[in-house]
């Protein structure tokens, strides 16, 4: 649920919105049980959250009816979900179960990606799949959290700190922001 819930808004907000959500409804019951106003006002301040509050009752609705209540151990299990894309089900798969299937490209790890030359494609599967054949699959799961980490701390979307930046020396775009500095 919370991992629905972080598309387009901070860890901070999913963690704030999360601990009340996770005490009201305990089981994907509840979920699909919930009056949709009173749900999507319990996580109104997410973003999207009349479309974020719909995908949470049918995913919850599938869980119940298809999954016996237990969240998906596979990649095509888990795009089935509504409002679940590969990202959603990389970051599942490999905090809940252990399974590295991919590389969860948000838009940090995507920025990143192109900015350091990795790839020249826009898309997040396409990207995905340039990556994934960077590094061997025991390493995809890491690439993902090192990227989102230096792009929330050092190669931010605004202002990167390029002249901060340990990859300044080889990454192409390095040159582009510190020549305005």
């Amino acid at each position: 649920m919370a991992t629905m819930l972080s598309a387009q808004t901070t860890d901070v907000q999913v963690n704030q919105v999360t601990k009340l959500l996770f005490k009201k409804y305990t089981k994907p019951e509840d979920y699909t049980n919930a009056d949709l106003a009173e749900l999507e006002q319990d996580i109104k301040s997410t973003g999207f959250y009349r479309n974020k509050a719909k995908n949470l009752q049918k995913t919850c609705r599938l869980l119940v009816e298809k999954f016996h209540g237990q969240v998906p151990k596979t990649m095509e299990e888990l795009l089935e979900l509504a409002g679940v894309a590969r990202k959603t089900a990389n970051i599942v798969l490999y905090n809940a179960y252990g399974v590295t299937a991919g590389i969860a490209v948000d838009t940090h790890v995507l920025r990143l990606s192109q900015r350091l030359g990795l790839t020249e494609n826009k898309d997040q599967n396409k990207i995905e799949q340039d990556l994934m054949k960077l590094l061997p699959k025991e390493q995809w799961m890491h690439l993902t959290d090192l990227l989102i980490f230096h792009g929330r701390r050092v190669c931010n979307a605004k202002k990167p700190n390029c002249t901060g930046c340990v990859l300044n020396k080889i990454c192409p775009s390095a040159f582009t922001f510190t020549k305005h500095d």
